[in-house]
């Protein structure tokens, strides 16, 4: 029997799903992550941002919004955003809705990188990790994977809660990577 403080176990086939989406993720990442650093000497993560301003429709986001949306800590996207600058691939600029808001846009430098990685990137995504699933697998998973993302996002983003100890519910140590 469980102690009361304590939740129950994990079903065998949830932390079966657990660890195969642990370890997906994982050889997924390592194997993009050679692949980016072989095709445009970009980290993982300079990649997320980049491909995040890219898709954008003016090609900029706010420092708080590709923070937020590559759940990454702001310390750390200032850096990866000053080393994406340093080589051309991005520039910052105070934001034009808010006084102390920065603005980053993607160079076109940037966007070349980007249409230099993508053709691998994309293969290394369908050999490794679509190749195995039909259609409807496919389908499926975006379908249960964007449940949880949603499930997940539903706390408040970093940047949207107070900055009060206790005031507002603490995210999953993910955001603090």
């Amino acid at each position: 029997m469980t102690p009361p403080d304590q939740p129950p176990p994990l079903e065998p086939a949830e932390l079966s799903a657990y660890f195969a989406l642990i370890e997906v993720s994982s050889l997924l990442r390592h194997t993009i992550e050679q692949q980016l650093r072989e095709a445009g000497d970009l980290s993982y993560v300079q990649f997320q941002l980049l491909a995040t301003l890219g898709d954008a429709a003016d090609g900029s986001r706010r420092m708080t919004e590709l923070a937020d949306g590559v759940v990454y800590s702001r310390s750390g996207l200032t850096y990866q955003v000053g080393l994406l600058e340093q080589a051309g691939l991005v520039a910052r600029a105070p934001s034009a809705e808010d006084d102390r808001g920065v603005t980053v846009t993607v160079t076109e430098a940037g966007r070349d990188v980007l249409a230099r990685v993508f053709p691998g990137h994309i293969e290394v995504l369908r050999e490794l990790f679509l190749e195995p699933l039909s259609g409807a697998d496919v389908r499926t998973l975006d379908r249960v994977l964007g449940v949880v993302r949603d499930h997940m996002r539903a706390v408040p983003p970093r940047s949207a809660r107070s900055r009060r100890k206790g005031a507002a519910r603490r995210r999953p140590a993910v955001d603090d990577a």
